[in-house]
């Protein structure tokens, strides 16, 4: 159950990711702050969707979710806790999900700390 919260958060994120990227940039057309505004409220959002999807293939990896095609083809029980963390990102859909990660972050850095 716990891989399907995974791509549901992966889901909404996709659709919080155009919200961010075309609501705030309506408000600056209209001239509306409070839709510009919208752009902090979005990307923590973005983050915390992206950042629980993260945590959930780092949660199948842990505990040896082999139901789990990416789990099952780049762990297996006899590694030790640390190494099945850092096989989360070893493979390709991994790392990406890695990178969307720390760009979310990335963004929620710069709108919450731009004027």
């Amino acid at each position: 159950m716990m891989p399907e919260y995974g791509t549901a958060l992966l889901c909404l994120a996709l659709g919080v990711a155009l919200l961010l990227s075309v609501y705030p940039l309506w408000g600056v057309a209209r001239g509306d702050a409070r839709m510009m505004a919208s752009a902090r409220v979005f990307a923590w959002l973005l983050f915390i969707c992206v950042a629980g999807a993260f945590f959930v293939l780092v949660h199948a990896f842990v505990v040896n979710d082999f139901t789990v095609a990416y789990v099952a083809g780049n762990s297996n029980t006899q590694l030790p806790v640390w190494y099945r963390v850092a096989a989360t990102w070893g493979a390709h859909e991994g790392s990406l999900l890695l990178w969307v990660l720390l760009m979310s972050g990335w963004t929620l850095a710069v709108a919450v700390f731009s004027r």
